[in-house]
């Protein structure tokens, strides 16, 4: 039996993510911390980084993870994007969109929520969240982010679809949906 028949990857192959574990939320946190510092330094080059996300983001906890480090953390990865990293994240399809336009929606809802406390500080840290979710929308793929906004903007809006149990959770008010609503409208803009 030769290689091209076997259906067991051989030794040699790189690809090994079917046999390694999905992180957990935690660890991909961790990694992601470690890969962006090592971008920042130049130590990786940009399409060494986005190999490395394409395959964290292939679990809902590895994209959670590598989300929340890179939206919210100082490494200016998601305010360059670098086309690999774009191309990469494309074709990781929906799942990426999903969580990038609730990132969108929590950190507009989260300026809201900090300026009517007085925390400048928080609000312009859930601003660049919010600039980085609009940046990386008008990127990914278009047909899929418009779908994915209109459900969120009609459960911002006018308290319909999918996405009224997501609001409701968070328990935002009327405020915080209208600025949901004005992030989402942005994105176009």
């Amino acid at each position: 039996m030769t290689d091209q028949d076997s259906t067991v990857p051989s030794e040699t192959e790189s690809h090994v993510s079917d046999s390694v574990p999905a992180p957990s939320f935690q660890q991909a946190m961790e990694i992601a911390a470690v890969w962006l510092q090592q971008w920042d330094q130049e130590e990786i080059s940009d399409e060494v980084i986005a190999d490395r996300v394409g395959e964290l983001v292939a679990s809902r906890d590895g994209a959670r993870g590598f989300f929340v480090v890179s939206l919210a953390g100082d490494s200016a990865l998601m305010d360059r994007l670098p086309e690999a990293l774009v191309g990469k994240l494309r074709s990781c399809g929906e799942g990426v969109v999903d969580l990038t336009a609730r990132n969108l929606a929590m950190s507009a809802a989260m300026v809201v929520h900090h300026r009517k406390q007085s925390d400048d500080l928080q609000a312009a840290g859930s601003e660049r969240v919010n600039l980085r979710c609009t940046e990386l929308l008008r990127q990914l793929e278009p047909h899929s982010v418009k779908a994915r906004l209109e459900t969120l903007l009609a459960a911002a809006s006018d308290n319909q679809g999918q996405d009224v149990a997501f609001l409701d959770r968070w328990g935002y008010d009327a405020n915080q949906k209208k600025a949901i609503a004005r992030a989402i409208e942005a994105v176009a803009d």
